[in-house]
């Protein structure tokens, strides 16, 4: 009984703050951080998880897909803006002219509510600030990182299947054509 008694109190305790921090709006948290019991962490956008189900163990993303998750210490939330040294999502706010990788270029455009535009291929995806960076997921499973790197941007592509803690596909630079002081 005991035994039952203490699951059911660490569930309570991992899960109300989970409620209550998801239930804010999307613009009031930039990352959500999984800390395991072996130490490490995995940082994942705010704005990309619908759910997280701590007894299957299991993130639930916006787009439908799922991944199991087991040995979780604690969930944490981080608002990347709140760092000193970071851009703030305002800075990113605004169309951007972004290379391919190829030598030709395309537009991006940021919108303050978190919807994302391209100019070419599957145009529409979501952003959102995760770390200082805008991190762009797009409908056809590409994913872009708008990065400040020294004084300037670079915008970091990952294709379908990687992920922003993964091997860039490639990196090529970013301009804001409508700059905002950061």
């Amino acid at each position: 009984m005991r035994g039952s008694i203490r699951v059911l109190v660490t569930l309570a305790a991992l899960f109300i703050p989970v409620v209550a921090i998801l239930a804010k709006a999307p613009e009031d948290r930039d990352s959500v951080v999984i800390v395991y019991k072996d130490g490490h962490r995995q940082s994942l956008a705010a704005a990309e998880i619908a759910s997280i189900d701590l007894k299957a163990g299991a993130i639930v993303y916006k787009d439908g897909h799922r991944e199991k998750v087991s040995g979780v210490d604690r969930i944490e939330f981080e608002d990347a803006s709140a760092k000193t040294n970071s851009p703030s999502r305002s800075h990113f706010i605004g169309k951007w002219e972004v290379g391919q990788g190829n030598g030709a270029t395309f537009f991006i455009t940021l919108k303050a509510d978190g919807d994302a535009r391209k100019s070419i291929g599957a145009s529409h995806g979501t952003w959102a600030l995760v770390d200082g960076e805008a991190r762009i997921t797009w409908d056809d499973g590409w994913r872009d990182a708008i990065r400040k790197v020294g004084t300037k941007h670079e915008k970091f592509a990952y294709e379908p299947g990687r992920t922003f803690g993964d091997e860039p596909t490639n990196v090529t630079e970013a301009r804001n054509t409508e700059p905002k002081p950061i």
